[in-house]
């Protein structure tokens, strides 16, 4: 059961299976003609954010409040105890007091593992560090079935910053259960760690790592973008350097499928042009509808009696 296998929450994408995956997509798509209920009345989810976030905050509480629930929490680190010396780990202790669930997001890499162990509510990994963004992966799936009906088959390129990119660190790992084949572009600099590669590996994904998406592009039947992030650099310099790689343009549209599709996590800088943000290819807006259905199914889940 997917209540029981996720009990102490959902932390990576390495705790799914395929099986997982389409339980909770299926769950997913439920959501999307379920408008409010009462699933959730008497429940209060704590949405702890040590680190910015529009998107998945929102739609969080956004999802809890249509189930009926309530929500507590900060939305930056300025205004919590943290800033008195207090420890993540007494954070949690403490907030589990008030809370059946609790969404962290924070900078360090492993904290909302760490988190999991002192928790004994379900705690969700909004986002840590560099590591991870499992729920961000599972709404891009959903967005991708919504769209073609089916995962295998695909044609799949992540590109820009891999190197940096929770979101596709996640998202890789839920594809490798899929018959996809995934293209890697990034600059050198911002290649998939070596960890993340031989994970996939182990997996037996197919996937090849290449620098030119336009030698690709019309092949592609979903192009899934990311910003390169000033933030994770330590070397401002090295930033400088390959910021402006890559900008999708109306000239790259031109040159793909009819069924192409263009995704982004957001927040998007100036890697995709904004005068085609009109087009049916480019559904980046459409993406983040689809974080209420499947918040609201994660959230019923870890929370149902």
């Amino acid at each position: 059961m997917f209540h029981e296998k996720f009990a102490e929450g959902i932390i990576s994408a390495k705790q799914f299976n395929r099986e997982d995956i389409e339980y909770i997509l299926k769950k997913g798509k439920e959501m999307l003609s379920e408008t409010n209920s009462n699933l959730l009345k008497g429940k209060i989810l704590a949405s702890l954010f040590f680190e910015p976030s529009t998107r998945t905050r929102l739609s969080f509480e956004s999802a809890m409040y249509r189930l009926g629930g309530n929500v507590i929490g900060f939305h930056s680190e300025d205004v919590s105890s943290i800033m008195k010396g207090e420890s993540i780990a007494d954070t949690i202790r403490t907030v589990e007091n008030y809370s059946d669930c609790i969404v962290m997001r924070h900078s360090l890499e492993g904290a909302a593992r760490m988190a999991s162990k002192f928790a004994r509510v379900p705690i969700i990994n909004a986002g840590s560090g560099s590591g991870e963004h499992p729920t961000q992966a599972l709404l891009d799936l959903l967005t991708i079935t919504e769209e073609f009906g089916s995962l295998d088959g695909l044609n799949i390129g992540l590109m820009g910053d891999l190197k940096y990119g929770r979101t596709v660190h996640s998202l890789s790992i839920l594809l490798s259960y899929f018959d996809a084949n995934v293209y890697f572009i990034s600059p050198v600099e911002l290649k998939m760690r070596n960890r993340d590669k031989d994970y996939l590996q182990q997996r037996r994904m197919n996937y090849k790592e290449i620098t030119d998406y336009r030698k690709i592009l019309d092949t592609l039947d979903i192009l899934y973008m990311t910003r390169i992030q000033k933030e994770r650099f330590i070397d401002l310099e090295e930033y400088e350097k390959v910021k402006g790689l890559y900008i999708f343009r109306q000239d790259d549209l031109a040159n793909t499928k009819e069924k192409f599709r263009l995704l982004h996590p957001l927040p998007r800088i100036t890697e995709i042009s904004s005068d085609i943000d009109e087009s049916e290819k480019a559904i980046y807006f459409k993406q983040t509808f689809y974080g209420i259905p499947m918040r609201k199914a994660i959230l019923a889940e870890l929370m149902k009696d």
